[in-house]
């Protein structure tokens, strides 16, 4: 005897999952972490489940919009738990990075998988969304990244269109002053890190010298379990000489794969088939130097990374 899925809750989950990839993306770039991300969805999905069960439910005319509505509001819920998170953890904070293929390289067989595919939304910018509030920074990722109006914000949220204008000009105000617009040609960044790895990992002191910026700033995030300072390391000088002094010993017996991280072409350390670090670099915005450098080496951020 067959069971086939009844056919409203076969619906409900084929419309979660057209919408999934969309939500994720959202609140990712919301709260940074892949791991809340899923716990966000799952929420998502329980919420929207049992609103299609519900026998004397009124049909939902935009599922999108419904969908997003409850999700976004669940990732401000959970904006306090990793808050609470961030107060005790060792060393500096970094998101979670998103790792996929490079552009114009052939995807894994299960790149369907979202992370993969979500907005891009660089680390250096989701490094400047983290100063500002929840609420600021839900609205500057419905607005700025993904083109929601302020009318359908303001709805999302439950607050009046002009709350929302004014912590979208707050948020865009805000983050401008920290990052200015503008974006590398991948191809310059991916011929930018491979010289920053060769002189790193070389000990290459006059190289790095080169290479760095004057302002740059190092991050490195290990969580107490992994290679990461206690505090961002600010300098060209003083970056060079820890990099040139410290990188050819960690280096040893590292394997180099060059992948896309956040969107942008970056690098994935690995020992053996582990994944041991992910750098990114930010440059300056005539792409000849790194003025950011981002080593996420935490395991527990790298545990989704294949």
């Amino acid at each position: 005897m067959s069971h086939a899925p009844h056919p409203v809750a076969h619906t409900a989950t084929q419309v979660f999952a057209d919408h999934r990839e969309l939500l994720f993306s959202i609140v990712y770039n919301m709260l940074g972490s892949v791991c809340d991300t899923e716990d966000v969805l799952q929420e998502t999905w329980l919420a929207w489940a049992a609103r299609n069960r519900a026998p004397a439910a009124e049909r939902i005319d935009n599922p999108r919009a419904y969908l997003v509505r409850i999700a976004v509001n669940a990732a401000l819920a959970h904006r306090a738990a990793v808050s609470r998170r961030r107060e005790t953890y060792v060393g500096p904070w970094l998101p979670e990075p998103l790792v996929g293929p490079l552009a114009g390289r052939p995807a894994p067989e299960d790149a369907a998988d979202a992370a993969v595919r979500a907005e891009a939304v660089s680390m250096a910018l989701l490094v400047v969304l983290e100063t500002l509030t929840p609420l600021e920074r839900g609205v500057f990722v419905l607005h700025e990244v993904f083109g929601y109006p302020h009318t359908e914000i303001a709805e999302i949220l439950g607050r009046s269109p002009s709350a929302i204008r004014q912590l979208a000009h707050r948020a865009r105000e805000h983050v401008h002053a920290r990052r200015p617009r503008y974006e590398p040609d991948p191809q310059v960044r991916q011929q930018v890190t491979e010289r920053f790895l060769a002189a790193a990992l070389g000990g290459d002191l006059d190289a790095l010298l080169q290479i760095l910026a004057p302002d740059v700033t190092l991050w490195g995030d290990g969580g107490g379990k992994g290679a990461g300072g206690l505090r961002p390391l600010q300098g060209r000088d003083k970056v060079a000489r820890l990099l040139a002094a410290v990188a050819p010993h960690a280096g040893r017996g590292l394997d180099i794969a060059y992948r896309s991280v956040n969107g942008a072409p970056s690098a994935l350390l690995l020992v053996g088939d582990a994944p041991y670090a992910v750098l990114v670099l930010d440059l300056t915005p005539d792409g000849d130097q790194v003025c950011g450098i981002y080593a996420v080496a935490n395991p527990d951020k790298l545990s989704h990374v294949e």
